[in-house]
């Protein structure tokens, strides 16, 4: 479990392909603090530690194998080396829970419409998949690349996708990596696990 709060900006170090695939990150975690086997979520999506050290220049790194499911359903198919990544290591019992509850499974992957600016903080109009457009509601939350944040607005077209907005305030566009956000960007979604709930409840009524 996590809470939608990036602790570290790093980036994709290198990437071995096949049907799966081997992502090393560039962290700033200190390597002997990360167990073998460890969830760290990478831009929303949870992977598993497998490796772990630091580069000859001193930069730390640790290593995920990653399916060829998640590729092929986040945007982790679309990384390559030097592709900027959130990453937040997983919530322990009786941590500060600053964001919301989040599993680190991403449901689907939303895309950038419209970038303004408002004051000091960045707005983001995106558009979702229709089937995960009933989840998001106004001041409801979700997740874009692992981070936590509050739905300003919601706009079910009708259409095959539906849209939503966020504000990104100053530090978040600063330590993340929405602050580069432009149009045509596709982010990895997770929807509250609350409105997941939620809606299975009603469905099986």
């Amino acid at each position: 479990m996590f809470t939608g709060i990036v602790t570290d900006l790093g980036n994709v170090r290198g990437i071995e392909r096949a049907a799966d695939a081997r992502f090393v990150f560039n962290t700033a975690y200190d390597p002997n603090s990360i167990a073998m086997g460890a969830s760290i979520a990478c831009s929303g999506a949870c992977l598993t530690v497998i490796d772990k050290g630091r580069g000859a220049e001193g930069m730390a790194w640790f290593a995920a194998d990653v399916s060829a499911e998640t590729l092929s359903k986040t945007t982790l198919g679309d990384w390559q080396a030097g592709t900027p990544v959130n990453f937040e290591r997983a919530l322990r019992l009786g941590e500060e829970l600053g964001g919301h509850l989040v599993s680190g499974h991403v449901d689907g992957v939303a895309t950038v419409r419209e970038r303004s600016e408002e004051g000091g903080s960045v707005r983001l109009t995106l558009g979702a998949p229709k089937f995960l457009m009933r989840f998001i509601a106004p001041k409801g939350s979700v997740v874009l690349d692992g981070v936590s944040l509050t739905v300003n607005t919601v706009n079910d077209t009708g259409g095959i996708d539906g849209g939503f907005s966020v504000n990104i305030v100053p530090h978040t566009a600063r330590v993340t990596t929405l602050g580069a956000c432009q149009p045509g960007l596709r982010v990895n979604l997770e929807i509250d696990m609350l409105a997941r709930y939620v809606q299975r409840l009603l469905a099986t009524e």
